[in-house]
């Protein structure tokens, strides 16, 4: 009779394994690919909306770890990689698109009640963040871990109040564009981090408008030597991001509820920033001095509740098919 092993043992459960390797990168139908797009789709708006966290709704869809491996692993196993990561790049340019062309100008016209949609949908979808916290004891490195996460968006929301203002890209040369590829290593990671905002760092370095400003026709005509910068941004994302990607799912795997104690922090934290930030306080301020406020308030209230609705459903959703399987 075959002897059994330790692990064999009746009455041992089976382990499960929190790296995700590279052999599960694959999308199993349309939907579930589909479902990579809708991803991407939220991590290209996080770029325009103060706030929104593409990761936290990759943790929410349940893809976050997935996400990581294959970034992180994208020279080593580019194929695989690639093929998993077509449909999150395709909804990342959709959401930029849809985000720039059309958010933007909802922006102009009630940047309250825009705002407070996205910021229901991600406080409906925080849950998705605590649940990875189920069973783990709450240690004092853990909770300064979680208020270290809170602080950290707030601050830098709080340090752009006091930013010395827009800067020109036409004044960028000589050792500026190594500051470019810089600041966009800084903006990948904050595309894999829950609860960076893109959009407030760009703010704090004062290059958020003069960028989105930069995208016409007519500027890249008078402004040629924008797309140094471009090229500079770019080229500082994609290290960014695959550096970024790479170290987080090694923080995963050995150091996860740790981890996941400073991403649920950072979600908090940047939950409150979306209601705390310079394009907001304008709104205030535009209130505090006479403006017609009434609406915006009453809709971005109601707008606030139906996001936090339907991302929580989401929630459920996820729960009730994680249970399923288990």
């Amino acid at each position: 009779m075959e002897e059994k092993r330790p692990s064999e043992k009746a009455g041992d459960v089976p382990q499960k394994t929190e790296q995700t390797p590279l052999s599960q990168l694959r999308w199993k139908d349309r939907a579930e690919a589909a479902k990579g797009g809708l991803l991407g789709f939220f991590i290209g708006l996080a770029v325009i909306v103060p706030g929104v966290s593409g990761s936290t709704v990759a943790i929410l869809f349940r893809l976050y770890e997935k996400l990581l491996c294959a970034l992180g692993n994208l020279l080593r196993a580019f194929k695989r990689c690639a093929a998993f990561l077509l449909p999150v790049a395709v909804g990342v340019v959709l959401g930029f698109a849809l985000g720039f062309f059309a958010v933007r100008g909802l922006l102009q016209i009630s940047p309250f009640a825009v705002i407070a949609l996205f910021a229901g949908l991600m406080a409906g979808a925080y849950p998705a963040v605590t649940d990875q916290l189920k069973g783990e004891r709450l240690t004092l490195p853990r909770a300064v871990l979680f208020a270290a996460g809170v602080l950290l968006p707030v601050g830098m929301c709080f340090l752009s109040l006091f930013s010395s203002g827009d800067r020109a890209l036409e004044e960028v040369g000589g050792a500026q564009y190594l500051l470019f590829v810089l600041l966009g290593a800084l903006v990948a990671v904050t595309q894999v981090v829950p609860g960076l905002s893109a959009t407030a760092l760009l703010m704090l370095a004062g290059y958020f408008n003069p960028l989105m400003q930069s995208v016409s026709l007519s500027y890249w005509s008078e402004n040629p030597l924008v797309f140094a910068v471009y090229a500079c941004l770019l080229v500082g994302f994609a290290a960014g991001l695959l550096g970024a990607s790479k170290g987080l799912s090694v923080l995963l795997e050995r150091k996860k509820a740790p981890t996941f104690y400073a991403v649920a922090g950072l979600a908090l934290g940047s939950l409150l920033t979306m209601f705390f930030n310079p394009e907001v306080l304008e709104v205030y301020r535009g209130w505090a001095e006479g403006e017609l406020f009434a609406p915006h308030l009453i809709a971005g209230v109601l707008l606030f509740f139906a996001g936090a609705c339907l991302s929580y459903a989401f929630v459920r959703r996820g729960r009730r098919q994680s249970a399923g399987k288990n």
